[in-house]
């Protein structure tokens, strides 16, 4: 990997990755070996997809057509020109283009990609899986320095983790918890009544794993209601692959679409699977924010890592996905991690997850709901740590700033450095595998948890308030937090002031573990209907 970049070429701006953290190098890879590439253009537009923020606060909701997003801020025909110059000066096939997401699909050998870019690539392999890796920076020819702002899928490691966490069977302990269903959690959190979610799309994130239809007919039958729609999208070459153990990835796909689908049963949802890498995932965002198709209004995602294991322009090729999404009307919930403060990272400090960490995105913790006779007894911060069941993400973000509409939110200071950035999460729910989801998953019904429930949950809701509306709730965050007094008051967002996640403490008011607090779905429609 050079120092210097090669006569002609400049360094691609936060392109840089570090060594694969615990894999074994096994070499280089063969130089034949087919790689397609996913190349992502700048917005020609200097105006912002979502507008003033502040000037929105109080107006969720849609703020384009597609046909206007596409007249305004796909790839201009010069820069994809210029793209596909360089493709076939490199001996690079055009696989696809698609201006309106702004992305160029390019093929080639091992060979061809490295010199095209002039990087390296190497084979690893870890927890048995192998994959190609790269260090340092990749490179563009100088004509396409601002043209061309992320290239994925050189890299395959994987890029994420689901966040969910089964429940620990303790021998000789009778009086444990049981685990609620999508529907006992809705009535508790007093989801709107009258409604199922009809006309509305769901679009869940899987980065592996798979469901079985069999699998769904049992649970909601048991559920005694009617099953939703399922339907499944390959990305990347992705496919529903079912590997048929509860314990793997399997146990997320199934847990999003069970939770989803029980809390909105007349929903549509479309589970897009794509691989593991951060080609993958952002791809899949991607295709799901642009599907006109299937034009879902809330996307799910309970996949992320700490901030650290992500380059700059992962994090800014998701950021702008999702900022196109708040364009569009479409609602990103995510799973804020199920490993406390420190989100997995051993060196002694907090970390955030992304994409939680988005400003975009609807970053969901984790509580622990306790309930008799269909009412709340008590809800605290998830954190189970003690029995190695997991605690609830949250923290300050090293990567993104404090957002406007979150300046008011008494957000701390990093415990790390005391710098100010965005507060995660916003909003929680239940996620404790102690008072966890009864989920049916590879013939089998097991308790589980996790914030990757919690995404699900809050994308049933909100695909439930936009039939009941009429419209679509879109980009929630700022009405939430520009509202919070009138919310807490009414108790459309029931405040959750007790325990921890490491780290930061919960408290009245917004706080690293629980966000704003939990849902009153009923009170959250009138609040929503107000506005």
């Amino acid at each position: 990997m050079p120092d210097i970049p090669p006569q002609g070429f400049t360094r691609l701006s936060g392109s840089e990755r570090n060594p694969p953290a615990n894999a074994q190098e096994l070499g280089p890879i063969d130089p034949n070996e087919h790689i397609e590439v996913s190349v992502y253009l700048r917005d020609p537009s200097t105006q912002s997809v979502v507008g003033d923020i502040g000037e929105h606060a109080q107006q969720p909701g849609q703020r384009m057509t597609r046909a206007e997003y596409a007249a305004q801020h796909s790839a201009s025909p010069d820069d994809v020109a210029k793209v596909e110059a360089f493709a076939r000066q490199h001996h690079l096939t055009i696989v696809s283009t698609d201006p309106v997401s702004r992305k160029v699909v390019l093929a080639g050998t091992a060979a061809t990609m490295t010199k095209a870019f002039a990087t390296e690539l190497k084979q690893y392999q870890s927890e048995g899986r192998k994959f190609r890796g790269r260090t340092g920076p990749l490179h563009i020819p100088n004509e396409l320095d601002q043209v061309i702002v992320g290239i994925y899928g050189l890299d395959t490691r994987p890029q994420a983790r689901p966040h969910y966490v089964r429940k620990a069977v303790i021998p000789h302990v009778s009086a444990q918890p049981a685990p609620y269903t999508p529907l006992q959690i809705a009535q508790l959190y007093d989801f709107p009544t009258g409604v199922n979610g009809s006309g509305q799309c769901i679009a869940l994130i899987e980065l592996g794993g798979g469901y079985r239809d069999q699998d769904l007919s049992t649970y909601f039958q048991q559920l005694s209601i009617a099953a939703p729609q399922v339907t499944s999208v390959s990305v990347d070459g992705a496919q529903n692959s079912p590997t048929g153990d509860p314990n793997g990835p399997d146990g997320e796909v199934v847990l999003d679409i069970e939770v989803a689908g029980g809390v909105a049963p007349g929903a549509h949802v479309v589970v897009y699977f794509a691989p593991n890498s951060d080609q993958g995932f952002i791809d899949a965002v991607t295709q799901a924010v642009h599907d006109s198709t299937n034009n879902p209004s809330v996307i799910s995602i309970s996949w992320g890592q700490a901030e650290s294991g992500w380059t700059t322009q992962g994090m800014q090729g998701l950021d702008q996905a999702f900022q196109a999404a708040a364009a569009l009307g479409i609602t990103i919930c995510c799973a804020a991690g199920d490993d406390g403060s420190s989100d997995s990272v051993n060196d002694q400090k907090a970390h955030v997850d992304f994409p939680a960490s988005s400003s975009f995105a609807l970053g969901c913790g984790g509580t622990r709901l306790d309930a008799a006779n269909n009412q709340v007894t008590d809800e605290v911060v998830w954190n189970e740590t003690a029995t190695n069941e997991g605690a609830t993400g949250g923290g300050i973000s090293d990567f993104f700033g404090l957002p406007t509409w979150q300046q008011n939110g008494q957000v701390p200071q990093s415990v790390n450095d005391q710098h100010a950035g965005r507060g995660v999460p916003d909003v929680a729910g239940n996620a404790d595998p102690v008072t966890g989801y009864l989920v049916y998953v590879d013939g089998q019904s097991s308790p589980v948890g996790g914030t990757s429930a919690v995404a699900p949950l809050w994308a049933g809701l909100i695909a439930l308030l936009n039939q009941k509306r009429g419209k679509a709730v879109g980009y929630l965050n700022p009405f939430l937090y520009q509202n919070y007094a009138q919310l807490a008051q009414s108790k459309a967002l029931r405040d959750v002031t007790s325990g921890n996640n490491g780290a930061y403490s919960a408290g009245p008011g917004w706080d690293a573990c629980t966000g704003l607090g939990t849902p009153d779905g009923a009170l959250l429609l009138q609040a929503l209907s107000v506005s």
